[in-house]
């Protein structure tokens, strides 16, 4: 019986195929059903144990890659940073820090800039992990870092907004609002820089346009306007968009109140869309993918229409609201959405799941997708155990 099964379990690997039917996290009307896959792992490397008391670990840091080196710069909620090598994950260099760690690093020209979960700002050297400058902001910091050509700018869980002299690491100005008095959805947006402003949304419900310089408000948009106290989060980063006709627009969602589009200038409002939920976007084109509350849904930027939307959430989850609301991404033609439960590979137009994957309790983390001459195309995923992947994608999606 034995050799059997193992005689049918290498039949499927050679068919290349994800046979979802042996995955608990897929819904009950997918579960006689086997994609094609799209990916093959090519190395996997455990970073965190699992500690003796968590029930529900999470690992919700996004993994960055240097483009010169093809480093892979990782947190995680040891408190760690490391450098992994794109070979087979080893690590290369390591800095211990004093907190967990919420959003992941970015990288520019050679120094990789850590929000972490201590209230330091980080820059350090890619290649040795000597640490250039340290930036003491006193509050956690939960947001990717946003590059100006003079300033790294972070947001904090206390809704704050900090701009930090990018050779130096000193203190040019900071912005932060009343967090609100009802309940509020753990997370905050990443600022957007455009033509001398900084976009960005809060937990009390308002987009506001702040000045590059200066870090003055120019003006705010109340987008949860249904009234009450609770969940009116602005947590989606921004997006700015080129339209058709030469026009730009400025897209953000409000927890409670749904999708809108504003005027980046004034703040003006274009056009609404009440769906629910949402918590992240993604833009392609004329279209928003948008994700939040165990579903995926696509929208036409000109209007708002709604598109389609997938339901892919965890049937046998008790939080199904929560357990998918993360970042998304496109790799190789897939829209990609992290879940407490598997990672989804979506179809753009059609929004047909092609294959969803649990690498270990789901994963919280953006996974990030690079294409090199030496390594093909790759997504790098963190489960929510506490391990890196490097998925080779070895297929195309719509």
């Amino acid at each position: 019986m034995r050799v059997a099964l193992f005689a049918l379990l290498l039949i499927v690997a050679g068919c290349k195929a994800i046979p979802l039917n042996d995955d608990p996290t897929v819904p009950k009307y997918m579960s006689k059903v086997s994609h094609t896959a799209v990916y093959e792992v090519a190395w996997n490397q455990t970073l965190v144990k699992l500690g003796l008391l968590e029930y529900q670990p999470r690992e919700p840091a996004s993994p960055a890659i240097d483009p010169d080196t093809e480093l892979v710069i990782v947190t995680t909620r040891d408190g760690f940073v490391r450098a992994l090598s794109p070979v087979d994950g080893h690590t290369e260099w390591e800095f211990k820090t004093a907190g967990k760690f919420v959003a992941g690093p970015l990288i520019h020209r050679g120094i990789v800039y850590v929000p972490g979960g201590d209230g330091f700002l980080y820059a350090f050297k890619v290649r040795t992990g000597e640490k250039v400058w340290a930036f003491k902001a006193g509050e956690e910091l939960v947001s990717v870092p946003t590059m100006t050509e003079k300033a790294v700018l972070v947001a904090s869980q206390s809704e704050t907004v900090f701009a930090v002299d990018v050779q130096t690491g000193s203190w040019i100005w900071q912005y932060r609002r009343d967090a609100p008095s009802g309940f509020s959805v753990r997370g905050t947006a990443r600022p957007l820089v455009s033509e001398g402003r900084v976009f960005m949304g809060f937990a009390d419900g308002y987009l506001v346009a702040l000045n590059l310089e200066s870090g003055v408000m120019e003006w705010e948009k109340r987008l949860s306007t249904s009234g009450g106290q609770q969940f009116l989060d602005v947590d989606t980063s921004p997006l700015l968009l080129d339209m058709p006709d030469g026009s730009k627009r400025l897209i953000a969602a409000s927890y409670k109140d749904g999708l809108v589009s504003l005027d980046p200038k004034n703040g003006d409002l274009q056009w609404t869309n009440p769906r629910q939920g949402l918590t992240a976007l993604l833009p392609r084109g004329n279209v928003i993918f948008a994700s939040g509350d165990g579903s995926l849904s696509a929208f036409d930027a000109t209007r708002g229409k709604l598109l389609w939307s997938v339901d892919i959430s965890d049937k046998n989850s008790k939080g199904r609201g929560q357990n998918a609301g993360q970042s998304l991404t496109m790799a190789r033609g897939y829209v990609v959405v992290p879940t407490s439960s598997a990672l989804a590979f979506i179809e753009p137009t059609t929004g047909k799941v092609r294959a969803m994957w649990n690498p270990g309790r789901g994963v919280t983390a953006t996974p990030v997708g690079v294409s090199s001459p030496r390594y093909g195309n790759r997504l790098y995923v963190m489960s929510n155990l506490g391990t890196v992947f490097a998925l080779q994608m070895v297929s195309t999606g719509g």
